[in-house]
């Protein structure tokens, strides 16, 4: 079961009480929202592999039936979380592809691709989508070889 971190009590209180100047008060609110997205519960993780949070920049390009064949406008998106059997992200517009070619940078500027099954997304509240699919195979990155 997903839940929304928005919709969360704060268990506890993790704001300090003295009252000081302006960064004080800085801090204050920050604990507070800390505390609203992250309370301290047992959450039970349904998934079976870590996924490691991934905020980067993805690059999906679209692929015809025969899962090789690009088809269509690459587009950037950015990333939530990766996992070793696939990727979360976020993304400002409907995708209107199930297969894509996921393209990911390495820390020494190389890119990998891997063929993604998109199957699942589900709008936010903030106006964005959140979409999400599982790794099929490794593939080369279309990104790398157009650099």
């Amino acid at each position: 079961m997903l839940m929304n971190p928005m919709s969360y009590q704060p268990q506890l209180d993790l704001l300090p009480e003295e009252d000081a100047g302006p960064d004080e008060e800085v801090r204050t609110q920050v604990w507070g929202l800390l505390t609203t997205l992250y309370p301290q519960t047992e959450m039970t993780e349904r998934r079976q592999e870590n996924r490691y949070p991934f905020p980067y920049l993805v690059h999906l390009s679209p692929v015809a039936e025969d899962g090789v064949t690009l088809q269509g406008e690459p587009l950037v998106v950015v990333g939530k979380h990766l996992s070793e059997r696939g990727l979360g992200f976020y993304h400002p517009k409907p995708i209107p592809h199930r297969r894509m070619v996921v393209s990911l940078e390495t820390a020494g500027g190389q890119w990998l691709g891997f063929l993604i099954d998109l199957n699942w997304c589900r709008f936010t509240q903030q106006g964005w989508y959140e979409s999400g699919g599982r790794f099929l195979q490794a593939v080369l990155s279309p990104v790398a070889s157009s650099e």
